[in-house]
């Protein structure tokens, strides 16, 4: 999704109503219950709110000139993996084996024998397409984000095919546009 992505990528930037943040916010609270207690300093009422328009529909939600959030098309709202380092609760949580991961690091989608392998962990819980937090077997921060295709518990009994899409991961274009000036 963002291997390429740079500032030429932008098509449009606007600033939003108030009541398009609103909405933007209570998608993102619904989304994202454990940011509640941060979301006022994330997204303030009175800083400017930056809805910046890409192609592929791709949006993303700039405070500050600091990308936070992206969505594609009117599906859910995803955290960057600078704002997922910093709030690593927030989102439901799988992790690959070992041999996986320089897979995933050049943006290649999550196989499900990589998440139900010895090293790696599956969240029960999940149902299928909800963003998801992707992190490497013995690694501390998160590596990727993604999206699943499939429910956790199609994961573990199918084992074959894509799992999980890969939205954004470390070193892409987004992880690498720390600011948008």
């Amino acid at each position: 999704m963002f291997k390429k992505f740079s500032l030429e990528e932008i098509s449009s930037q606007n600033q939003v109503k108030a009541s398009v943040q609103r909405r933007i916010r209570q998608s993102i609270q619904e989304e994202y219950p454990g940011l509640e207690t941060v979301l006022e300093d994330l997204l303030p009422k009175k800083s400017p709110l930056i809805v910046v328009k890409c192609p592929n529909h791709l949006t993303l939600v700039v405070v500050n000139n600091v990308p936070l959030f992206f969505c594609i098309r009117d599906g859910p709202y995803m955290p960057t993996l600078r704002l997922l380092h910093q709030y690593p609760n927030i989102m439901k949580r799988f992790q690959v084996d070992r041999g996986a991961i320089k897979f995933v690091f050049s943006g290649a989608n999550i196989m499900c024998p990589g998440l139900t392998s010895p090293g790696g962990v599956l969240d029960e819980e999940v149902e299928a397409e909800r963003p998801v937090a992707i992190y490497a077997e013995g690694k501390q921060h998160a590596l990727a984000i993604g999206f699943t295709k499939m429910s956790a518990k199609d994961i573990k009994s199918i084992n074959k095919g894509i799992g999980v899409d890969n939205m954004h991961y470390l070193n892409d274009g987004l992880w690498k546009m720390e600011r948008l000036d």
